[in-house]
């Protein structure tokens, strides 16, 4: 049974965001929507929903469906509401139906505890989860989820696909992702949007994603055959042409005008393979340096912010080259190692030493570093660039003219984090110290910050709840274990006793 059928849809806010686009969503299906930011995914779920009208073509529901749209933040009206309340605020009034609100709840494994507390003075994530909720009281037909994994950890990430797998058979799902490793667990379909020729596999993002290289690359070889075959022609219709003008043979001239003809319409044709537009660059550096131990871990007690001892190091090195990944559960401390490493660097004496020669690149959880009033342009030319390289940076980096004298507060997430590797950049480190890295960065640029760590040899130590970004950049693991940090020989492990449930 088809629950969506899209035909032909267009929307173009000044530049097209996607056009032509179509493609439908069976009973049961689970669709993921992979795009760069800002290229219209979250604008295509709200003209699924019919909360916004495309420029052309139409969105066909099947009769009586029902669907619920998981926006990523949550509305200002309901941040003072209980969470509680605000899942059954969701139901038409006077239900008495209060019941519901506990079931869904308990499917998502909400603790009692939060559940009387106000959604505002909640994390990002137990918000995000509270909007699932609120969705699924409602038993919709068909969900429309915007990352619906940011800000939650791996245990978290682990129950949202656990609640996925579990609903209803004939339930339909099109969500957006920015975490490959989700996307590959929950999705059978997926959907790369783009301004023209959006693509669609029967896959999950991995072997989709490979299947569309592919495809572009087919697309391009095409191309090219079909751009030497035309200048082939106008090759050959030259030599027809002196030739008839030589003999004075009308054919010849007829004969030439025809292959010119058919040059013209081959090459007119010819449809150039997709160049996905940058949504910024992310490049890196790295300074050099003798040591070979940047940072020593002399059985260092780590302390959470009250002061209770949560575990000891031991004895750890973090030597030249080493990218470094410490794994642990939500709460375990791994924050709190990072912020005692960041201490001993910038000069708190202890049993954290760090080389003299260490030139830190830190980028933490909530880009603290980078000043909320204060505009990109501001901040990149207070790093050494004159106007004009610091205007270009920025543009490579994803920040365009409009938005380089806007105070920071004000870009995207995504926006936020380009400019963030971008200070790390022009500050020279040989030693990266990040704190959830691929918070915001769209699959695009985790790649990138994944590539350019790679070719650089980069020293890091690194938390990330991000399991394809872990599995591509990390050479050792340190776990956190009840009073002990450990090496271990790789993630898997962890990453299963998280998500398993």
């Amino acid at each position: 049974m088809t629950l969506l059928a899209v035909k032909s849809l267009t929307l173009s806010l000044g530049n097209p965001l996607f056009s032509d686009l179509t493609f439908s969503l069976a009973s049961g299906d689970r669709i993921g929507l992979v795009a760069a930011n800002g290229r219209g995914k979250s604008t295509l779920l709200r003209c699924l929903a019919g909360l916004q009208d495309p420029t052309a073509g139409e969105v066909t529901r099947a009769r009586g469906l029902t669907m619920a749209l998981v926006d990523q933040d949550p509305p200002p009206a309901l941040l003072p509401l209980p969470l509680r309340v605000a899942v059954l605020a969701a139901l038409p009034r006077d239900t008495g139906e209060d019941w519901r609100a506990d079931i869904v709840l308990d499917d998502l494994a909400v603790p009692a505890a939060l559940r009387h507390q106000p959604l505002g003075t909640l994390s990002g994530g137990w918000q995000r989860t509270a909007l699932l909720a609120r969705a699924a009281i409602l038993e919709p037909d068909v969900y429309l989820l915007d990352e619906p994994t940011n800000h939650l950890d791996l245990a978290r990430i682990g129950q949202v696909q656990r609640w996925l797998a579990a609903l209803p058979r004939g339930t339909g799902v099109i969500l957006t992702s920015h975490d490959r490793a989700f996307l590959d667990v929950t999705t059978r379909r997926t959907l790369f949007l783009r301004a023209k020729a959006s693509r669609v596999f029967a896959l999950p993002y991995s072997r989709a994603k490979a299947a569309l290289d592919e495809a572009d690359a087919a697309d391009a070889r095409r191309f090219e055959n079909d751009l030497n075959k035309a200048e082939q022609l106008r090759r050959q219709a030259a030599k027809l042409k002196n030739i008839g003008i030589n003999s004075g043979s009308d054919l010849l001239v007829v004969k030439t005008k025809q292959l010119i003809d058919r040059a013209d319409r081959l090459a007119a044709a010819a449809r150039p393979a997709h160049r996905e537009g940058s949504a910024g660059a992310i490049r890196l550096t790295n300074a050099g340096t003798h040591a070979k131990a940047l940072v020593t871990l002399n059985n260092a007690p780590i302390s959470a912010p009250g002061g209770r001892i949560l575990f000891n190091t031991g004895q750890k090195w973090v030597e030249r080259g080493d990218r470094i990944v410490i794994l642990g559960s939500n709460g375990t401390g791994k924050s709190c190692l990072v912020a005692a490493v960041l201490a001993a660097i910038r000069g708190q004496d202890g049993p954290i030493r760090a080389a003299t020669t260490l030139a830190l690149g830190h980028s933490d959880q909530s880009l603290s570093h980078l000043p909320p009033d204060a505009t990109p342009f501001a901040v990149i030319t207070g790093l050494g660039p004159a106007d004009a390289e610091t205007r270009n940076l920025l543009a490579t980096a994803g920040i365009n003219s409009d938005w380089q004298m806007r105070p920071i507060a004000a870009l995207s997430g995504g926006q936020r984090a380009r400019l963030a590797m971008l200070v790390l950049r022009l500050s020279n480190p040989n030693f990266y110290l990040l704190d959830e890295p691929t918070n915001h960065l769209d699959i695009e640029g985790q790649q990138a910050l994944e590539s350019e760590l790679l070719a650089h040899d980069a020293t890091c130590l690194l938390v990330s709840h991000d399991r394809s970004f872990v599995r591509a950049v990390g050479t050792r693991f340190w776990q956190i274990s009840g009073p002990n940090l450990r090496e271990v020989d790789g993630p898997e492990a962890f990453f299963h006793s998280q998500t398993a449930g």
